[in-house]
């Protein structure tokens, strides 16, 4: 699969989310089977690209490419300097948010409130296809399959999406108004996969191997991408990889892998978030690794007590040194069909 010039090593893609999809969670799910990443989402506000928090966001360093830099905003103009402003500092593929559903992010307008407004968002595609153009940057569109229920016109956008010049277009399964709450629906984005030329990725409930076999027929997509089912779990990438290729499931990953896999995205988070914000932030990633392990739960309120990057690690390796004396390999994955959660919202202008 191609994204204009850039061709895919797998058609398995990391979702951008907010608090989430950092540089260290990136390079975890590409080393285990993710074809493809897009940061989270930038601001195309500029008093804020020299803050810490966006900083970080679009921080790539030693990242395999292609870089993804996905932009947030209202104003085409605005996003279209927010384009080129990420460009100048190494992105190589920009996406354009319309998808998130935070109250934070549509109060102002954007995300996928701009599918509200169809003529605003296609300025606003247009404005980026046409920053990216002397640059040959590709321009991709995230979005949700409409505002509301009776308002589902994801197909008119992806239409026009397509005719400006966007070059993959990605659909999760909701509406706005569901947020992430209910079940993804697929019929929509086999309509949208039906009209386009352009590759079309399909996103929403995809949690398992025989879910995304089952996403794959129901919408024709030419790719996947993967979210929350991979907060704790981003060897989902393999296990998918493996079932689609082989029609047979992978085994769970081995306890001691799991160890070294989470103890070197401590280190690559600490690094980038420096060892007070690290340590924090880190909470969450460790809390999804272990809630549903032996003693997961009392091991996770213990390590909201913890402060210091040496004790948090002390602590994973400790807990994962004896959960390896009960059993070699990790339980087999439930699968949680509600595993629905808001994402942290960016701050965010009008």
């Amino acid at each position: 699969m191609h994204i204009g010039s850039f061709e895919l090593p797998n058609t398995l893609f990391v979702a951008p989310m907010a608090g989430v999809t950092d540089r260290p969670f990136r390079r975890l799910c590409k080393a285990l089977g993710a074809g493809y990443a897009v940061s989270e989402m930038v601001t195309s506000r500029k008093d804020l690209w020299n803050t810490l928090k966006t900083s970080r966001r679009a921080n790539h360093e030693g990242e395999a490419g292609p870089i993804a830099v996905q932009i947030a905003g209202t104003d085409a103009p605005m996003m279209a300097e927010a384009a080129a402003y990420n460009i100048d500092r190494g992105a190589q593929i920009i996406d354009i948010n319309m998808g998130c559903p935070a109250k934070k992010v549509c109060n102002k307008w954007a995300g996928s409130a701009l599918m509200q407004d169809e003529a605003l968002a296609l300025q606003i595609i247009e404005a980026v296809v046409a920053a990216c153009a002397p640059g040959n940057v590709p321009v991709t569109l995230k979005m949700r399959t409409g505002w509301c229920q009776t308002e589902k016109n994801a197909l008119t956008i992806a239409r026009a999406a397509e005719s400006a010049g966007v070059q993959m277009v990605t659909v999760h399964g909701r509406t706005r108004e569901q947020g992430y709450k209910g079940a993804a629906e697929y019929d929509t984005i086999a309509a949208v996969k039906a009209a386009l030329r352009i590759p079309v990725v399909a996103n929403g409930d995809i949690n398992s191997p025989e879910k995304a076999l089952a996403v794959l027929r129901a919408t024709g997509a030419d790719a996947l991408m993967i979210g929350r089912a991979a907060q704790g779990r981003p060897w989902i990438f393999r296990e998918i990889g493996h079932y689609l290729a082989t029609g047979e499931q992978l085994a769970p990953p081995l306890v001691v892998e799991v160890r070294r896999l989470l103890l070197e995205h401590l280190e690559d988070h600490y690094a980038l978030y420096g060892d007070y914000t690290g340590v924090r932030s880190a909470r969450k990633h460790i809390g999804w690794y272990v809630k549903t392990l032996p003693g997961g739960e009392a091991f996770r309120a213990r390590m909201n007590t913890l402060e210091d990057s040496r004790a948090q690690v002390q602590a994973v390796a400790d807990f994962f040194d004896e959960l390896g004396l009960h059993m070699d390999r990790m339980p087999a994955a439930a699968v949680d069909a509600h595993q629905d959660r808001d994402e942290e919202p960016m701050e965010l202008a009008a």
